[in-house]
């Protein structure tokens, strides 16, 4: 039993993630993270929209996995109540930073999911606009999903985005 423990408090510290620091490790050794080769197809078949790329491919690189960003400040506070543009430009600016963290940016991003409490359509080209101050003008779109829903993990949250990225 104590051998056990033992193992299981140095594989836990061994996880331990340290503010600031990555690590690649596979089987206790470092990995050697190659370029990253992103393919952004509209293959012929699909509708070409120009809000979001039908397939993205990605070999080598680093994958990021963002959580769903909601319109929290830093403190934790909501912002933008009830108001659906200053809460989807809060939470880009979320993802921004998460982005940074990383070590990516929007033009990284291969996968957003989009989750908007009580959809409208309308709202959509709201969305579209604020997404389009982020993203590269001269870069493709991300694959992305737009899901309505009935409620979030808090009352007054109107949106939460999250994304995938691949990073070289």
């Amino acid at each position: 039993m104590k051998i056990v423990a033992a193992f299981l408090i140095s594989a836990c510290a061994l996880c331990a993630a340290v503010p600031g620091q990555t690590r690649s490790v596979k089987n206790g050794k470092k990995v050697k993270e190659t370029k990253a080769e992103k393919r952004f197809i509209n293959p012929e078949g699909l509708a070409v929209s120009p809000a979001y790329t039908q397939v993205v491919t990605a070999r080598g690189g680093k994958t990021v996995y963002i959580s769903g960003q909601v319109p929290l400040d830093a403190k934790g506070e909501l912002v933008g109540k009830g108001d659906l543009r200053a809460q989807t430009l809060k939470v880009f600016e979320n993802l921004r930073i998460a982005l940074a963290a990383a070590g990516a940016n929007f033009s990284d991003v291969v996968k957003l999911s989009y989750f908007i409490k009580n959809y409208k359509p309308a709202d959509r080209s709201l969305i579209r606009e604020i997404r389009d101050r982020f993203f590269p003008a001269d870069k493709p779109l991300p694959a992305s999903t737009l899901i309505g829903v009935d409620a979030l993990f808090l009352d007054d949250v109107l949106i939460e985005v999250e994304c995938v990225a691949v990073v070289d």
